[in-house]
């Protein structure tokens, strides 16, 4: 078995035929088809079942397509790793964070890292829930992983520090307050803008909220914090977010939730990072705050009233 076999079948499942793959990878059909066959029998069966228009797996397909494609991406993060073991500069740098930090963490620490290595790409690769990242650094699928700290990390970590969670509303709902601060338990009859399942967010706001004695009632479900704190300000719910994801013009209403909700973040490899993995590690632990110093528990809060 080949990589270059591997490419080939990716390339005609994604491509739906062996015509198109061809010409996508520039080779003759008959020669594509001689290195499938060849990786059929290898594998001890057809991988693909061969219809008049198009291609299609056979259950034997289904199962060797994801390491197919978990093989292609090692290899193609082992080259990038490799020059930048070497001293080159160039390259793709994987990154497995969860959509949220994405949003609220990761852009300045992006930033300051590409002014000092412009030539390294950046792939983000995106969760919605802190087990899938796991399983994909586990996997060794990304270069190292932004998130909430894992439990018994046997790699390299750095503790970015504690990303706080903040209830947006509209400008016109009114919460019993107490100063800026809002008991979750006083919240029962609210209803929330939630987040669609599997999500991350989805359970720390149900976690939130049965921790008060109640079950939240979902207006509206999305998938993503800027859409959530989209819809709060339309009145549609109130919401549960990463306080760093809060723009800083935000024309809503934004207060702390009693008792906190909080989660610890972390950046972390599955081995030592070569030395550009370790200046990305470096950049986001010194240069990226999991909260902003306005958003930190107990100061103002910005946004509305």
């Amino acid at each position: 078995m080949t990589l270059r076999q591997l490419e080939y079948f990716v390339a005609v499942v994604d491509e739906g035929s062996f015509t198109a793959a061809a010409a996508l990878l520039h080779v003759t059909q008959p020669g594509l088809s001689h290195q499938i066959q060849a990786l059929e029998r290898e594998l001890g069966g057809p991988l693909l079942e061969r219809l008049p228009r198009k291609v299609r797996l056979t259950p034997a397909g289904r199962t060797a397509l994801p390491h197919a494609r978990a093989s292609l991406a090692h290899a193609e993060r082992a080259t990038s790793a490799a020059r930048r073991a070497s001293g080159v500069d160039a390259g793709e740098l994987h990154v497995g964070t969860l959509f949220s930090i994405s949003v609220g963490v990761l852009p300045k620490a992006l930033r300051a890292w590409r002014q000092a290595y412009p030539d390294v790409q950046v792939r983000l690769v995106e969760f919605r829930r802190t087990q899938d990242l796991i399983a994909t650094m586990e996997a060794g699928m990304a270069d190292l992983a932004v998130g909430p700290t894992p439990p018994d990390w046997g790699g390299p970590l750095s503790v970015i520090g504690t990303e706080e969670f903040v209830i947006a509303a509209a400008p016109t709902v009114e919460l019993p307050v107490v100063g800026r601060t809002v008991r979750m338990a006083e919240l029962a009859d609210r209803e929330w803008v939630h987040f669609t399942p599997p999500s991350g967010l989805a359970d720390i706001l149900d976690s939130a909220c049965q921790a008060a004695g109640f079950v939240p009632h979902a207006a509206v479900k999305t998938e993503q914090a800027p859409s959530a704190l989209a819809l709060a300000l339309e009145g549609l719910g109130l919401t549960l977010v990463p306080g760093n994801v809060i723009p800083p013009d935000f024309p809503g209403q934004v207060f702390w939730p009693n008792p906190p909700v909080r989660r610890e973040l972390s950046v972390y490899t599955r081995v030592r990072p070569d030395p550009i993995t370790a200046a990305f590690v470096t950049a986001i632990t010194e240069g990226a705050l999991a909260t902003p110093p306005d958003l930190v528990y107990g100061q103002p809060v910005s946004g509305g009233a």
